[in-house]
């Protein structure tokens, strides 16, 4: 266990480890007790005082202050949005891409990133897919031989959701600002989780939802763009998203310049709640450092991959320490082994490969073995009763 990790004082925040075994932080992190009481303090001040909006609004800015931080980024870079797709959307249309221009994305990504580009084909945007092996990860080897004269971006997710692949982004970044390519990441499976640097990175732009390693509900997502992209422009626009919005809330036709920050990509109200509770939970993570949740998730993937070695059992994703995070899919039926483990009270999400395990700083090597030996168990048993050849079913 990480020695700088106080883990018994992580678990009484998340009060579902006295219900579940939770393995499923890929998915949705359980709420933290910080995150619930943030959101109660806001529920009352609406109750009891009609919603105090300046107050609000300036915990937006708080926000926006916590996340540069924690991203390495200046505030002026941050905008917020409603998810990851969102953000990926908003970068997609946001590229000044011409007909012809090329799109380079690693094959069997996550689809609402690929969406975000292929819906661009009828503007005559082409996207090209890199085929990589779900225990490899992509780094600029992987998409150079695939560069040509069009190539105009290089999109993908920073941690992947289906193998727990962890890509070489900065490697990718130094490519890309070689070939003069904008690089857009999906760090939903990564912020807040693994320390993330967007300048050391090299990301032209970054979007994440804030329900995973951010831990607040749903509703909420984080996007980055370098400063300097003033050719990157929205293609929604609204007072918040102008330079000189109109005080007497009177659109005025010929005074349309958008602000030179990210907000240009802001519009409509904000999802306040859930930003007062974002400020919470970052000072939460900030409290136990990022750098340490990503050496004891690795930690708890060390225990699991020694264990699955010596029940047998597959890893789908990468085995190597920088190459993996805190998602590890296991080579196991889906339908039968998901229910079962169900059934004994523990939560995972079924995927392409097998069966999803994903850590939080809550977990601990005893919830690992707890794990095993019910997969264990299980092995036996149909060992027992079907022989050697019934043992993976």
């Amino acid at each position: 266990m990480s020695a700088s990790l106080d883990i018994n004082a992580v678990r009484q925040e998340f009060p579902v480890t006295k219900r579940l075994l939770y393995l499923d932080s890929a998915h949705q992190t359980p709420m933290p007790n910080c995150v619930r009481s943030a959101l109660s303090e806001f529920l009352v001040e609406g109750n009891e005082m009609a919603g105090p909006k300046p107050v609000w609004m300036r915990r937006v800015e708080v926000a926006r202050e916590k996340v540069a931080e924690l991203l390495h980024a200046s505030s002026e870079e941050i905008a917020f949005t409603k998810n990851t797709s969102e953000g990926l959307n908003i970068a997609a249309n946001a590229v000044p891409l011409q007909p012809g221009s090329t799109v380079l994305m690693l094959e069997g990504d996550h689809p609402n990133n690929a969406y975000a580009w292929l819906h661009l084909k009828r503007k005559g945007v082409k996207v090209k897919f890199v085929s990589l092996p779900d225990d490899q990860v992509a780094n600029a080897d992987t998409f150079a031989d695939h560069i040509d004269e069009s190539s105009r971006v290089i999109s993908l997710s920073h941690v992947t959701f289906h193998a727990g692949q962890r890509h070489d982004i900065e490697d990718i970044g130094r490519l890309c600002a070689k070939k003069n390519i904008y690089l857009v990441v999906d760090a939903m499976q990564s912020v807040g989780v693994l320390p993330v640097d967007v300048k050391k990175l090299g990301v032209s732009v970054l979007a994440a939802g804030c329900h995973k390693g951010l831990l607040v509900p749903q509703g909420t997502g984080i996007l980055y763009v370098k400063q300097n992209l003033q050719e990157l422009q929205p293609v929604y626009l609204a007072m918040s998203s102008l330079a000189n919005p109109p005080e007497d809330y009177v659109a005025r036709p010929a005074e349309m310049t958008t602000r030179r920050d990210a907000g240009r990509f802001e519009f409509g109200n904000f999802n306040l709640p859930d930003l007062h509770a974002l400020t919470r939970s970052i000072e939460f993570i900030q409290s136990i450092g990022v750098a340490s949740i990503e050496e004891h998730v690795q930690m708890l993937g060390d225990r699991l991959i020694e264990g699955l070695d010596e029940l047998g059992v597959a890893l789908v994703g990468p085995r190597q320490r920088g190459q993996r995070a805190h998602i590890y899919v296991l080579a196991l039926p889906v339908a039968k082994w998901v229910n079962y483990l169900t059934q004994n009270l523990v939560r995972v999400s079924p995927e392409r490969g097998g069966v999803r395990i994903s850590f939080g700083a809550f977990n601990t090597p005893d919830d690992v073995d707890q794990l095993l030996g019910l997969i264990s168990s299980r092995m036996r048993k149909r060992v027992d009763t079907d022989g050697p050849s019934g043992a993976m079913d």
